[in-house]
């Protein structure tokens, strides 16, 4: 996060992938305006509405239930509502890249951070951060 620090401040925040929503609930506790979670799994879901109640952020979140590239396509088309995007697509998809390729398409977001296997090449024009097994990129319009 100290990576992209200056840009946190009353930033929107789209967090695809959101799992438990630990990326962008850290963007919020760092002083970002709202998040919007995408997750597609129930479960996981509810993990999430959970960790958004615990630490009352309620009215500074949404949740959008559903495919994460789905919503990317639907997002890249609109006016740009995100400040900063996060994702960390599942490491055994092409999901990084396609999200990659969207933004750098339409960008439809100022910075755009994937996380990814190391061993995956996303297309150039980001920055590329290696932390043992896990890679983050990011872009930046």
């Amino acid at each position: 996060m100290s990576i992209i620090g200056p840009a946190i401040p009353d930033s929107r925040v789209l967090d695809l992938y959101a799992g438990t929503g630990a990326l962008g609930l850290e963007l919020l506790s760092r002083g970002a305006a709202h998040a919007t979670f995408v997750e597609s799994d129930p479960k996981v879901r509810r993990v999430l509405e959970a960790n958004i109640t615990a630490l009352e952020a309620r009215e500074r979140c949404t949740i959008e239930r559903g495919d994460a590239l789905a919503f990317v396509r639907r997002t890249a088309t609109a006016a740009r509502l995100y400040d900063i995007v996060c994702a960390d697509p599942p490491y055994a998809t092409a999901g990084a890249v396609t999200i990659a390729t969207t933004w750098l398409d339409a960008p439809f977001a100022s910075i755009l951070g994937v996380e990814h296997d190391p061993r995956t090449t996303l297309p150039p024009g980001g920055e590329t951060r290696r932390y043992g097994d896990t890679a983050i990129t990011f872009y930046r319009e």
